[in-house]
């Protein structure tokens, strides 16, 4: 049985198009294989801890900066928790809105607990990074109110999807199938447009 991570990072439930292209994407997985297990993570609706002093403090010992005390310790075991949800998935589906060019705060919350050495990435001075979760995948759907790709300068920068695959592959995840809604207000037809991504998630 494989198990699907969906992660919500829009706070606009029914309202969110990426929500409800991932939603539908989601759908149709599980229609196409009725054994797939499903894990739907809310991230407006998760206690998230802050990565704060303690936590911080731990992820440098891993760097050889202090020692892991009880404190630390505790800490770190928090954060390995919630890491733990993400490595369980074999496919993880992220339906993001862009914020101010980048991801929303929540999401990049999310990513900076779980992004931890020996977890999600290793290092090695003469190799430097490299992603620890090989053989999974994932499905990222982008959506934007005015941005998208060839846009004048005007109209802002994508701060947003290459954020998002630049993470993915440094984690280790280099099978990522992008899907782009945008933009949605500047467009004559944006039905046609949701209809576009939609069939594209269809076909994947």
């Amino acid at each position: 049985m494989s198990k699907l991570l969906h992660i919500l990072a829009s706070p606009r439930g029914a309202e969110s198009k990426s929500n409800a292209l991932a939603a539908a994407f989601v759908a149709r997985q599980q229609a196409e294989d009725p054994t797939l297990d499903v894990d739907r993570l809310d991230l407006w609706a998760e206690d998230l801890p802050a990565f704060d002093g303690d936590p911080a403090a731990a992820k440098m010992t891993f760097f050889g900066v202090g020692e892991m005390d009880p404190v630390k310790a505790r800490a770190w075991d928090q954060v390995a928790s919630i890491t733990q949800r993400f490595l369980e998935a074999d496919h993880i589906v992220l339906g993001v809105p862009m914020w101010n060019g980048g991801v929303p705060y929540r999401l990049k919350h999310y990513i900076d607990i779980i992004t931890q050495p020996g977890m999600l990435f290793g290092f090695d001075p003469e190799r430097g990074y490299f992603g620890l979760l090989e053989g999974k995948r994932a499905t990222v759907i982008t959506t934007s109110g005015v941005w998208a790709p060839g846009a004048d300068a005007k109209y802002g920068a994508d701060f947003h999807s290459n954020y998002l695959e630049w993470w993915l592959n440094t984690i280790g995840i280099t099978d990522v199938q992008m899907v782009r809604f945008q933009p949605s207000l500047l467009s004559a037809d944006p039905q046609a447009g949701y209809d576009a991504a939609l069939a594209q998630l269809n076909a994947l």
